[in-house]
């Protein structure tokens, strides 16, 4: 075996050790597509739905729900909440209260307080 070949093989080896088997775990991060919101509330407001989402896995009615009831709690009424894959969406949103962002690669948070 010569040093190419082994240099090869450390590489590879390398490279295996930062994949994981299961390619959603490699996106396990919050990713903020669009934000009408202060610095401070969105920080809180993410830090909430990736806590939710994370104690409700698998079950996007309860995080949602959990989402809706924290923020109606601390923020006022008329939050609302839609958690899930694979959805379109055209809304009415008060100023400076709407998030949309994605967890987990493909789980999709629309968040936004009604008129």
């Amino acid at each position: 075996m010569d040093l190419s070949e082994s240099q090869a093989n450390l590489a590879e080896g390398d490279k295996k050790a930062f994949e994981s088997s299961d390619p959603r775990k490699n996106f396990n991060y919050p990713l903020v597509k669009y934000c009408d919101m202060l610095e401070e509330m969105k920080l809180e407001v993410v830090d909430l739905v990736v806590t939710a989402l994370e104690r409700h896995q698998g079950n996007y009615e309860g995080a949602a729900k959990t989402v809706k009831e924290t923020m109606d709690k601390k923020y006022g009424n008329s939050w609302h909440s839609v958690v899930g894959e694979g959805f379109g969406f055209e809304i009415t949103h008060e100023v400076k209260n709407l998030l949309y962002m994605f967890f987990g690669g493909n789980i999709g948070v629309l968040l936004w307080k009604a008129l």
